[in-house]
């Protein structure tokens, strides 16, 4: 199957969408209780709290203001999803699906039961299922899937077509964007697409994600009414200068536990030596420290692997961290009931049997 996929199905049988349990919110149902009244023929469900899915929605409100249609923007998410029923707008016309195609059958309920046009974007891998599975769709559903391309950036473009090919009253071109906010939205574009496809590639790709987190709890346009005018001044720059700010302040506070290192013999020996360090009080800092502690052992002559120990709920837990794509920190963890990857995993010791792990040699690591 190519990367980018349109398909339009043709199957009228429906699929029902059934929930054992839904929690949807009061001021999400009164806006469609009252589009309902107005008989709004535009609804826009965008995913919640995506990114992508919040510019998404940014686009969709431009684009609807732009042509002066009546339209409803809705965060739609998995943890309190609306129904089929909620949706039974009077006059409904289209409702898009952005950055998510919805939980099975309930694009083709809807569009069934409403006899709406129901377009829906998205990026994953894992919703090529559903477009490919005539059983879900119905006759007037299309899906967007582009594996290659974030939802954001698709619908962004997407609009930005459909805009081009109008003209406003006075014979105009139309642009979602204006020249002042095009290169910086954009940009930002990029990098989250970066992040949506785990592609990680950008300079400061870590920094600027870091710096859009503080931005996750506004993606509600319901609660946060000035989402927009907010999305449309995020800066890639000023993202990346506050994610580096952030990497530094906790880089600072790790050196400063690294000056008491000692030798740790996992297992008692039989999985080698490392460098370990006591970290209580400051868990949130052991995949800085033992990263480092990784790159210090090798260095002294140990296996690469950093040791974090600190208390948690009156168990004394250790945390192991490595550099060094060979090297399996897991196989530890797991002998002593944890668990992890091969460069990150952790498990809770004894203190008795820990007592026994430390080694009475002073490590060389300057």
């Amino acid at each position: 199957m190519t990367p980018a996929v349109l398909r339009r199905c043709t199957s009228t049988s429906p699929t029902p969408f059934l929930r054992a349990r839904s929690f949807r919110s009061d001021a999400a149902l009164q806006a469609l209780s009252k589009s309902s009244e107005d008989k709004t023929p535009n609804i826009v469900l965008y995913n919640y709290p995506s990114f992508s899915g919040a510019f998404c929605a940014l686009f969709a409100h431009l684009f609807h203001s732009r042509l002066n249609l009546p339209c409803l923007i809705l965060p739609f998410s998995s943890v309190e999803p609306l129904r089929v029923g909620d949706l039974c707008v009077e006059g409904l016309e289209k409702c898009y699906f952005l950055d998510f195609l919805g939980p099975k059958g309930f694009a083709a309920e809807l569009s069934q039961r409403l006899s709406c046009e129901v377009i829906g974007f998205d990026h994953r891998k894992s919703v090529l299922s559903k477009v490919s599975s005539k059983e879900d769709c119905g006759g007037k559903l299309a899906f967007h899937v582009d594996i290659e391309k974030s939802s954001s950036t698709a619908v962004y473009e997407y609009l930005c077509a459909k805009l081009a090919e109008l003209k406003s009253s006075d014979g105009e071109l139309m642009s979602l964007l204006n020249p002042k906010e095009r290169d910086h939205v954009e940009m930002v574009l990029k990098y989250i697409e970066d992040g949506d496809l785990r592609r990680w590639s950008l300079p400061d790709i870590k920094a600027f994600n870091i710096g859009l987190g503080e931005w996750r709890p506004m993606l509600n346009c319901i609660t946060n009414p000035h989402m927009y005018e907010q999305l449309l001044e995020i800066s890639s720059v000023d993202l990346i200068a506050k994610g580096n700010s952030y990497i530094s302040t906790r880089q600072n506070a790790a050196n400063k536990l690294l000056d008491k290192v000692f030798r740790v013999r996992l297992g008692g020996g039989f999985y080698g030596e490392c460098l370990g360090v006591r970290v209580d009080g400051n868990s949130n800092l052991s995949d800085e420290i033992g990263k480092q502690l990784s790159i210090k052992s090798a260095a002294a002559g140990l296996r690469p692997i950093g040791a974090v120990v600190y208390m948690q709920r009156n168990n004394l837990k250790m945390c192991l961290r490595s550099t060094d794509s060979a090297t399996n920190t897991s196989e530890v963890a797991k002998a002593y009931g944890g668990g992890g990857s091969p460069s990150s995993s952790s498990f809770i010791i004894r203190m008795d049997e820990y007592n026994q792990w430390l080694s009475m040699r002073s490590p060389q690591t300057h």
